[in-house]
Parts: structure tokens; sequence; C-alpha cells
């Protein structure tokens, strides 16, 4: 078990240096899903939620977590080449990940 911890530290050390944030992300929710949703999606309703689905069940919290980034990945991408979605993704409430806003500021109508 220790070999295992110590070759994940230097995996993602590695991970760092190269900057690959999706990658880091991944394996950060492969550990512990809770903490990927919050770093996706905040402090909100979708991270309530994933305590609940890990609490009850670890593959409920890693489905449900590896849904909200590959939602809150996919729509960024389209979002980049011009393309944006007209549904909201289902059984997600946080607008971060809709794809609604990206960044720290946030336009008020």
């Amino acid at each position: 078990m220790g070999f295992f911890s110590a070759f994940l530290l230097v995996l993602i050390t590695l991970i760092s240096l190269l900057e690959l944030p999706k990658l880091k992300l991944q394996l950060t929710t492969e550990q512990f899903p809770p903490l990927g949703v919050f770093a996706v999606a905040g402090c909100g309703a979708d991270l309530l939620i994933n305590i609940a689905l890990t609490i009850l069940g670890y593959l409920p919290g890693h489905l449900h977590a590896f849904y909200l980034e590959w939602v809150y990945y996919e729509r960024k991408e389209q979002a980049a080449a011009g393309r944006l979605m007209e549904r909201p993704a289902p059984g997600i409430f946080s607008e971060r990940v809709q794809g609604m806003n990206y960044g720290t500021i946030q336009e008020r109508c």
C-alpha cells in the first residue's frame, strides 16, 4: 500500500508540472469524488448530491462525479467552438457546469 501511495503522489506531481488540469481533476475524482465535483461545480446542490451518493456507495458517487466533469468539459469545448447548447443537461443544477458562465465575472440581466 505504501508503494501505491508513493506512486500516486509522484504521478500527481508530474501531472502538476505538465499542467494537465483535466487529467489531474480525473485523478482527484478517482480518489475522492466530492472533491472533483467541488472543483468543477463549486459548493451547491451538485456537491451535496455527490456527497450523499458517495456515502450510499462509492460507485454511484464516481458515476455522478464523472458525469458532471464530462458535461462540464463537453460544454466548455462546445462554447469554444461557438456552439451553445440549447437545453440544460439533465440532473445538473450548477450553472457553471451547464455552460452558462465560465470564469469569475458573472453577467447580470
